[in-house]
């Protein structure tokens, strides 16, 4: 499929959309420089599993080297900026009736870009609480700990309880936050129409929300530069970065 083809039917099928989800993962965020999960597993870093730094257990047992890891990627994401595609998505929100966002991403971009009904169903990299009570922890008290060069880190105490403070996302084993859950499956099972952007439609519940704006009849449209699992299976499958494909898209839906 030629990158007009793919424009002209992803107009086709999102025109006159009224109740509008757009599904976004790292793709999204790529474009803007933040790297992947794994992509980020440099340096230190690299010596350890995933699963040794997102877990509560991994926290546990190595709170410093867990939290340097978030401490590091909270730096970093503080370095880019929401490319031109998450500024399209913010204009998209405000000439579409019903819109929402449900992001696989914790960076906060799209929030920063000004999108303002955006659900992050995997949690917030900028938000930071304690471990045991879930006090909120202003990140303006890491201010003084910021580093670039992914040492290890022991993470500060709750003012209220004295319990350590964890970054906001949903870690492995973690069930995602039941109010994302709602508002997101709750929004596709009422939508006319999805996009999935940057999205691998492997990470389970999220890579759900495609099928389930399926079997609504509600048209697909997915914004990849690869192949995944539902290209084959959506309505419009358009090989191609967001940072390209999301500006030019919204300058034609609401023109």
């Amino acid at each position: 499929m030629t990158e007009t083809s793919g424009l002209d039917r992803a107009v086709e099928a999102l025109s006159g959309a009224k109740r509008l989800v757009v599904v976004t993962g790292a793709g999204m965020s790529h474009d803007s420089g933040v790297p992947t999960f794994r992509d980020a597993m440099t340096g230190l870093w690299a010596r350890f599993d995933p699963h040794e730094l997102a877990t509560e257990d991994a926290y546990r047992r190595n709170p410093a080297r867990v939290f340097g890891w978030y401490l590091w990627r909270w730096c970093l994401i503080r370095g880019v900026e929401p490319h031109e595609g998450y500024h399209a998505l913010s204009r998209l929100e405000t000439k579409v009736d019903d819109f929402l966002i449900a992001t696989q991403n914790v960076d906060g971009l799209h929030s920063r870009a000004g999108n303002q009904a955006v659900v992050e169903l995997h949690g917030s990299l900028t938000a930071f609480r304690c471990l045991d009570n879930g006090h909120p922890y202003d990140s303006a008290n890491l201010e003084g700990m910021t580093h670039l060069s992914g040492e290890e880190v022991e993470p500060p105490r709750c003012p209220d309880c004295g319990s350590p403070i964890r970054p906001g996302v949903v870690w492995f084993g973690e069930s995602l936050p039941e109010s994302a859950v709602q508002r997101a499956w709750g929004a596709v099972a009422a939508c006319d129409a999805l996009l999935v952007i940057g999205t691998s439609a492997l990470v389970h519940p999220a890579a759900e929300l495609p099928s389930l704006a399926m079997r609504q009849g509600a048209p697909v449209v997915e914004i990849n530069p690869d192949m995944t699992p539902i290209s084959h299976d959506v309505t419009v499958s358009w090989s191609e970065r967001a940072v390209v494909a999301l500006p030019v898209l919204v300058d034609r839906l609401i023109k």
